[in-house]
């Protein structure tokens, strides 16, 4: 009888063994559980999950953006430069990578893939900060597409003249510091991080770093659209970095802003875009700064909201973008004057005019000059004369001429440079504005117009 009883109490104990007993499933081999693209689990060996088109998920050989940040005065590369990978609305979609004592650097980013495993097109654009150096993009220079379909070679990488990032030196960094910490929202990539002026991108795991923040007690606040964040005092010494200003969240940004835009004499423009400005970066006589992701309206020809407005002050610039429109500069007229707001106490912007821009025919994009440029654009016909401004890359006018007559006729409208001397490797731009009965009535897109001096 004990024989028994301990025969059973063996079996029950027993560990039940893999095809053993009469269940057909038991057979089955398991389906591996499906890789997550936001949290990066359920990939080995190095491999990273990507969307696929079509289907589920699925593991391969990441894709990086290689590329070399470098000063434009001189080509030589940039130790320490923060590269940040930034998808269609300015959100980052990678981490941060740190430059080389060379300025080269490599940088893995997201890859969407096709049924076959290849990456499929899709665009981002790099930002680079560094410091002693001014943030890239900046207006008016804008960043060009890296399009990560053009990823070849095993691993895969992308690398191009795009890739490769000249950054612009400041004046004098001696009485600079930078701050860095974390934004602490669940989803921070892309935060705009403001401190004294100077700005900085949060990646996708939140940390951030402000470069070129003078010396002292500054304020520093981050704009993310949706949330609120808490702003923070941080410290800054010169030539050392204040660490640990971490951002937490506050709340939900439910604010939208709202307004009307009227497009008069629009020429080849149709629509046009409206930003929120951080008013902390603003440039006034440039009428430019920074917008955080997400507070653009799109395709605006009246109406327009932008939704998820973090709190803060903002100036809201119109037709800022490449879309032959601009905001309309009649100072005799109203709706024209550019709009400071707080929010949450402005909710709807009053309407402003836009009309239809002076065409840039050269230079532009960046092109190379030498020697005293000669500025050219389309003649307006119906102005009595014209204003030229030539800005340095960070919004200072250097020259400016006043009183020029205009072929009035199909001709161009030209004028060459005739102001004080430009500096090899730094980037300009020049604009034009109409004038007729003593006001402006049509100038050149804020975005064009640009050269690099050589």
């Amino acid at each position: 009888m004990r024989r028994r009883l301990a025969l059973l109490l063996f079996l029950a104990a027993a560990p039940v063994l893999a095809g053993c007993g009469d269940d057909d499933d038991d057979d089955k081999k398991q389906e591996p559980a499906t890789c997550d693209v936001v949290a990066q689990t359920g990939c080995e060996g190095g491999q990273v999950c990507e969307t696929v088109a079509g289907a589920e998920p699925k593991c391969f050989a990441p894709v990086s953006v290689k590329g070399k940040v470098f000063d434009t005065t001189n080509q030589a590369g940039v130790e320490g430069a923060h590269v940040v990978a930034r998808d269609a609305n300015e959100a980052a979609v990678s981490g941060v990578a740190i430059t080389a004592k060379d300025g080269t650097y490599e940088l893995r980013v997201p890859s969407p893939r096709d049924a076959d495993g290849k990456p499929v097109k899709t665009d981002y654009t790099l930002r680079a900060d560094a410091l002693g150096y001014l943030t890239f993009p900046k207006a008016p220079r804008v960043a060009l597409p890296v399009d990560i379909a053009t990823a070849s070679g095993d691993p895969l990488v992308v690398q191009s003249s795009a890739t490769d990032i000249g950054l612009i030196p400041l004046a004098d960094a001696s009485k600079l510091g930078s701050v860095s910490g974390q934004v602490l929202a669940e989803n921070p990539g892309g935060t705009l991080v403001v401190a004294g002026g100077a700005t900085g991108t949060a990646g996708t795991d939140g940390a951030y770093t402000v470069f070129n923040v003078p010396a002292g007690s500054v304020g520093v606040a981050g704009y993310l659209a949706g949330v609120n964040l808490k702003p923070a005092t941080a410290a800054v010494k010169a030539g050392a970095t204040t660490k640990d200003v971490n951002l937490d969240v506050l709340g939900d940004a439910t604010t939208t802003v709202s307004g009307k835009i009227e497009i008069v004499n629009p020429g080849q423009g149709k629509n046009t875009s409206v930003i929120l400005v951080v008013e902390e970066t603003f440039v006034a006589n440039a009428a430019r700064g920074e917008a955080p992701p997400g507070l653009r309206a799109a395709n605006v020809s009246g109406e327009w909201a932008i939704a998820n407005v973090p709190d803060g002050k903002y100036v809201v610039l119109g037709a800022f973008e490449n879309d032959f429109l601009v905001r309309d500069p009649d100072t005799s007229i109203g709706g024209t004057e550019i709009q400071h707001i707080t929010v949450p106490a402005t909710t709807t912007v009053a309407s402003f005019k836009v009309t239809g821009a002076l065409a840039v025919i050269a230079p532009d994009g960046g092109k190379e000059v030498s020697g005293n440029p000669a500025f050219s654009w389309e003649d307006d016909s119906s102005e009595d004369s014209y204003t030229v401004e030539v800005f340095d890359a960070f919004g200072t006018e250097i020259w400016k001429q006043e009183g020029i007559i205009g072929p009035k006729g199909s001709k161009p409208a030209e004028l060459a440079y005739a102001g004080p001397p430009m500096k090899s490797g730094l980037y300009y731009q020049f604009r034009a504005t109409s004038i007729k009965a003593g006001v402006p009535i049509s100038r050149t897109e804020d975005l064009k117009g640009v050269f690099i001096y050589k």
